[in-house]
């Protein structure tokens, strides 16, 4: 335990060092939130009062607020915090782990790309990670679809989700980045409810993988509050018909989209994960102090 703790705060140290260097300010938002995301795959925990009143749940990601804060004027934000998902178990899951999110305004979803090179190499350069030299920029960009050729022989239409699904997790997600990270760009419009759409279409959203872990999901960031409206309502009627739990919208933060967020480029990091691939390990697990079967 003393050793995960010791990775832990270096790393820590690297990652707040190298987002002070760049100028991005530290921000701390609630845990306890009126909306914890409508993604159709992700469920939360409900938080109630001594009185058994329902006050929310637990975020699923700090999303939301930090977007209000680049609203309100803020430019180069991040955060590392707890984030909490329920029915979330595995090697590479947990109910309680740790996100970074950061955000830039007047940024492309490439230059939040870049970062995320450079963040990587720092933390793996801090640690004295083995194969930090193959971790340095600039990673491999593929399109969602190159990534199914590439992989699965062919592209999968991604109106069957449950398809699509199916055939990425078993042949396309675990050739990714075996040698060196990879970049999944372009991906369909329907998985990516936050993000603006590219001239061709498709989602500017991307995700990084090394050795066919998931690290990062990012975005050139929506800022119609129409059309985020228009999504967050399909996702509470996908989340009803898949029988989910369905959440409120938050309104404030639509308010705060038609307030004016400038075009922005933000990534969600899972930091347990990260700290797995740098440091060799076999599960998040191994590189927290508390995982949920110790507890």
């Amino acid at each position: 335990m003393l050793q995960v703790l010791r990775l832990r705060a270096t790393a820590m140290d690297a990652i707040r060092r190298f987002f002070a260097e760049r100028d991005f300010v530290e921000v701390e938002t609630p845990t306890i939130v009126p909306s914890p995301g409508l993604d159709v795959h992700l469920c939360a925990f409900e938080v109630r009062d001594d009185r058994g009143r329902a006050v929310g749940w637990l975020g699923t990601s700090p999303e939301y607020q930090m977007k209000r804060l680049l609203s309100a004027g803020a430019e180069r934000i991040f955060q590392l915090c707890r984030s909490y998902r329920s029915g979330e178990h595995g090697r590479h899951h947990e109910r309680e782990f740790t996100m970074l999110e950061w955000y830039r305004a007047n940024a492309s979803s490439e230059d939040v790309i870049v970062d995320t090179e450079e963040l990587v190499a720092y933390v793996a350069r801090a640690l004295g990670a083995p194969d930090a030299g193959v971790l340095g920029s600039p990673w491999e960009r593929i399109t969602v679809d190159e990534a199914f050729v590439r992989h699965a022989g062919a592209t999968v239409d991604a109106s069957d989700e449950e398809r699509f699904f199916r055939v990425w997790v078993e042949r396309v997600q675990p050739e990714l980045g075996k040698e060196r990270p990879v970049v999944v760009t372009d991906w369909p419009p329907s998985m990516a409810s936050l993000a603006k759409l590219n001239e061709n279409g498709t989602a500017d959203r991307f995700e990084a993988f090394h050795r066919g872990i998931e690290l990062c999901n990012g975005f050139g960031e929506l800022t119609d509050a129409k059309e985020q409206r228009r999504r967050f309502e399909r996702d509470q009627a996908n989340r009803r018909a898949a029988g989910r739990p369905v959440y409120p919208i938050d309104e404030r933060f639509l308010e705060a989209l038609e307030q004016g967020m400038p075009p922005s480029g933000g990534n969600a990091l899972g930091v347990d994960r990260l700290l797995m691939l740098l440091s060799g390990a076999e599960s998040i697990q191994a590189v927290m102090p508390f995982p949920e079967e110790e507890l």
